[in-house]
């Protein structure tokens, strides 16, 4: 579970602010474009939920949370399976992993999966993904 927060004040945040944010956060849920106060020394402090996964969240302990200042802010996803091609589709992002075609939607957002035995490799036209598994023996057609 991951949210990036980008604060609507200036001024600057330390590292270990993070960790305040997070104890001011648990048990509350907050979803993508929410604007969320944390109360400190008296005073609301506002941030926009830039991103979270799941796109609903009840912020706990292992939450992951990242600052950002700027509307446009780096992604980086973390998949126990090494990746073995990514495709980008106008509106989507096509991740082939060890046996499994990972669907995602531009902001990172899982939107479709699906495991396959003996994945040899997925090819992409348009809007349809070409899955040869089972030895080659297999084709599995998505169609987004």
């Amino acid at each position: 579970m991951k949210v990036v927060l980008k604060p609507l004040f200036d001024a600057p945040l330390t590292p270990d602010f993070i960790e305040v944010i997070r104890a001011k956060l648990i048990g509350k849920e907050i979803k993508e474009g929410d604007t969320v106060e944390i109360e400190l020394l008296g005073k609301a402090l506002q941030f926009k939920v830039m991103y979270s996964e799941p796109k609903l969240i009840r912020v706990n302990k292992n939450t992951k949370i990242e600052l950002t200042e700027e509307e446009i802010f780096s992604l980086t996803l973390d998949f126990e399976k090494e990746i073995r091609d990514v495709f980008l589709l106008k509106k989507r992002i096509v991740i082939l992993l060890e046996n499994e075609v990972l669907i995602l939607n531009q902001k990172g957002h899982k939107i479709f999966n699906q495991r396959f035995d003996n994945l040899k490799e997925a090819k992409v036209s348009g809007e349809i993904i070409a899955v040869i598994h089972d030895g080659g023996k297999k084709l599995t057609l998505i169609h987004l």
